[in-house]
């Protein structure tokens, strides 16, 4: 795995972000080291979704610069950042429907068949060793989330948990360098998110993570640093232990005063940060 100089494997700086007379981002920077699981998290519109696509190349900003492994990437499309090595899921399953779980899987396996996925998933085109190599790789990935017996059924066949991991199969399959995780933990139960936060430790082992989460247990159970934000800007950095205590993040999450109190007495726990609850 190559970093930066510093140490960065990405490096967002000054990311802005306008739609019109709006912006949803202003002067965003982000920084992910490798082995490391960096969380992204702040009220409902604050800009996460924005910033997650602007790093996964679905959306170009308006300012900024993006730095992957050292090297500036002034502008790059969704499946440019597959095949450097980033991949994502979404807030949504985004599973293909009409294709079995294996084939599913397959689509997110090619970071390098001549013939790309769907010219191995549909039988057009004559590279055999390519679909062979990536059918064995997407069957491992398959066995090590342990879901290998729904192989040749349909998605839309299975629980929306076993769904969720076929959709984290795909993404993990290519084995990235960085994996971007949209809200995995939505519509899981509490068992399914204890054994999602063993998942994402284990995922730090061979890649860095960027997890967007409104699930705040997750989030301060597995990463290591978190940024904050709101109203499309950073309002805070740090450890879990670090944003916590920080009084920027309670306004931003109970519009608090800056001493902590609220109109019934003082602040002493701050709900949205304590409980798997969504903001």
């Amino acid at each position: 795995m190559t970093a930066t100089a510093t140490g960065d494997l990405l490096r967002a700086e000054g990311i802005t972000v306008r739609f019109g007379g709006l912006t949803a981002l202003d002067a965003v920077g982000l920084d992910v080291a490798p082995g490391t699981v960096v969380g992204l998290i702040g009220p409902n519109g604050a800009g996460k979704t924005t910033l997650f696509n602007v790093l996964s190349g679905i959306l170009r900003p308006t300012e900024g610069t993006l730095t992957w492994k050292g090297a500036p990437v002034p502008s790059r499309r969704a499946h440019h950042s597959a095949r450097a090595g980033i991949a994502r899921t979404f807030q949504g399953l985004n599973l293909f429907p009409q294709l079995t779980v294996m084939d599913n899987v397959v689509v997110g396996a090619d970071r390098t068949a001549r013939g790309g996925p769907f010219s191995l998933i549909t039988g057009l085109g004559h590279h055999h060793a390519d679909e062979r190599r990536l059918r064995e790789r997407a069957l491992a990935a398959l066995e090590s989330f342990g879901i290998a017996e729904h192989a040749h059924r349909l998605p839309g066949t299975l629980p929306y948990g076993v769904q969720k991991q076929v959709a984290l199969a795909r993404a993990c399959v290519s084995e990235p360098e960085l994996l971007l995780l949209d809200e995995p933990a939505s519509g899981l139960s509490g068992d399914q998110v204890e054994a999602l936060a063993e998942q994402i430790r284990a995922f730090s082992r061979d890649m860095a993570v960027v997890l967007v989460e409104h699930h705040m247990d997750l989030v301060m159970r597995v990463c290591d640093h978190i940024v904050v934000l709101d109203f499309g800007q950073v309002i805070a950095t740090g450890t879990p232990d670090e944003v916590q205590a920080d009084p920027a993040v309670t306004r931003a999450y109970l519009g608090t005063p800056a001493d902590g109190s609220t109109a019934d007495g003082p602040a002493a726990v701050d709900p949205a940060l304590g409980n798997g609850d969504t903001p």
